[in-house]
C-alpha cells in the first residue's frame, strides 16, 4: 500500500477542504470516511455562505470575511478542475429592517463595512421597490449586502470530490490504517471523540433542519428574514431553513417544526407558498464550545490534527480553515486565531 503524507479523516467540508490545499502544495493525500463524501452535516440543502455582524469585530470576524473573499477563487477553480458545478455564486443578500431603531443600526453597519471590507463588498440600506422577490418591509427599507454568496452543498461535496480525485487524491470507505500526519476532520462524532479523550466537552451536536423546494429564482439573492435563510441555488431550486435543536430523539428525521420553518419562510416570501417542497433534510452540524472552528494540533497525540465545528458557517470558513490547516500540517506554520485553538474549548 502507498504511503501518503497526509492522511485526512472525514470527507466533509473542512475534511475535503484540507485535502484539496494539501495536494495544491504537492503533498500525496489519502481521505477516508466511512460512508461517502457529504454524508453527515455538510449534505443539508441551505448553502448560505454569509457574514457575520460588524460590530465587535475580532478574529473569528476577520478570518470569516478573508474566507468568504478566498471564495471567489476556491470554487471556480475546484469546478473547473471536476468539470461539474459546485452552485458557487456571490448574489447578495436582502433583510428586511423592522423599525426605526434596526433602520438606524443598519446605518452604522453600513459605515462599518466601508472600513471592515475595504471595498471588497458593500453593506447597504436601499429601498424597497415593491419587487415580488424581496421580504415585507415595515420601514420601507432593506439592507442589501454584496458579500454574501451560495452554493448548493451537496453539489460542491460532489464537484470538491471530483477535483480531487481527478489529481489523483485516493477517497475511500473503509478502514484504511493511517499514513503520514492525520487530519481529523469527522465533525460531530470527532467532538464525542475528543471531549472523552480531554475529560472534558469541547462541543456538541445540533440537530438542523431543512427544506428543498422547487421554485427557479438561481440569479436572484438571498433573503434572511424571520430568522430563516431563503437561498435560490444555481440548479433552478431553493434551500430553506434552518432549525437549531438542542435536544432532540432523532437525528436524522423531520418533524412539525421543519413545517413551522418553511411556514415562515412563506409568510416571508409568498411567492414561495406554491413552490413544491421536493426534499426534507435533517442531520446533526458539529458546534464548538467557543462556535469558532476547532483548529490546531491534537492534544497529547503528534502528528495529529483537529479541524472541526463548522457548525453553520463550514462551508463559508472552508476556503481559509484549508489554508491555515495546510500551512500548520505540511509546514509547521501556526496561523491559528484566537479562540479556534483546541485548549480555547476547554
Amino acid at each position: 500500500m502507498a504511503i501518503v503524507d497526509v492522511t485526512v479523516m472525514g470527507a466533509g467540508i473542512f475534511g475535503l477542504s484540507i485535502a484539496w490545499a494539501c495536494q495544491k502544495r504537492g503533498a500525496t493525500v489519502r481521505v477516508i470516511d466511512p460512508y461517502r463524501p457529504g454524508a453527515g452535516a455538510s449534505g443539508g440543502t441551505v448553502g448560505a455562505l454569509a457574514p457575520h455582524t460588524l460590530e465587535n469585530w475580532n478574529s473569528k470576524k476577520q478570518f470569516q470575511f478573508e474566507s468568504l473573499m478566498m471564495a471567489e477563487h476556491f470554487w471556480p477553480e475546484v469546478d473547473s478542475v471536476s468539470g461539474l458545478s459546485s452552485g458557487y455564486g456571490r448574489t447578495g443578500r436582502l433583510q428586511p429592517l423592522a423599525d426605526d431603531a434596526a433602520l438606524a443600526l443598519a446605518r452604522t453597519r453600513e459605515v462599518s463595512a466601508k472600513e471592515l471590507w475595504r471595498g471588497r463588498a458593500e453593506w447597504r440600506v436601499v429601498s424597497a421597490d415593491g419587487d415580488r422577490w424581496a421580504p415585507d418591509t415595515p420601514t420601507g427599507y432593506l439592507v442589501h449586502d454584496t458579500l454574501t454568496a451560495r452554493l448548493h452543498p451537496r453539489a460542491a461535496i460532489e464537484s470538491l470530490a471530483a477535483a480531487l480525485k481527478g489529481k489523483g487524491v485516493d477517497i475511500r470507505h473503509d478502514t484504511t490504517p493511517q499514513d503520514g500526519r492525520v487530519v481529523w476532520a469527522t465533525g460531530n462524532q470527532g467532538l464525542i471523540d475528543l471531549s472523552r479523550e480531554l475529560s472534558a466537552p469541547v462541543g456538541t451536536g445540533v440537530k438542523g433542519q431543512s427544506a428543498l423546494l422547487a421554485l427557479d429564482a438561481r440569479d436572484l439573492p438571498q433573503i434572511f428574514a424571520d430568522g430563516i435563510h431563503i437561498v435560490p441555488h444555481a440548479d433552478g431550486t431553493v434551500g430553506v431553513g434552518s432549525t437549531t435543536e438542542r435536544g432532540f430523539d432523532r437525528a436524522d428525521t423531520t418533524d412539525a417544526q421543519l413545517d413551522a420553518v418553511i411556514a415562515r419562510a412563506e409568510a416571508v416570501m409568498p411567492v414561495l407558498r406554491h413552490a413544491k417542497v421536493i426534499e426534507r433534510w435533517a442531520g446533526i452540524r458539529p458546534r464548538a464550545k467557543s462556535r469558532a472552528p476547532i483548529l490546531g494540533e491534537w492534544p497529547g497525540r503528534p502528528g495529529h490534527y483537529i479541524a472541526n465545528g463548522g457548525f453553520k458557517i463550514g462551508f463559508g470558513m472552508a476556503p481559509k480553515v484549508a489554508e491555515v490547516m495546510a500551512d500548520l500540517v505540511l509546514e509547521g506554520r501556526d496561523r491559528v486565531p484566537d479562540g479556534f485553538r483546541v485548549g480555547d474549548n476547554l
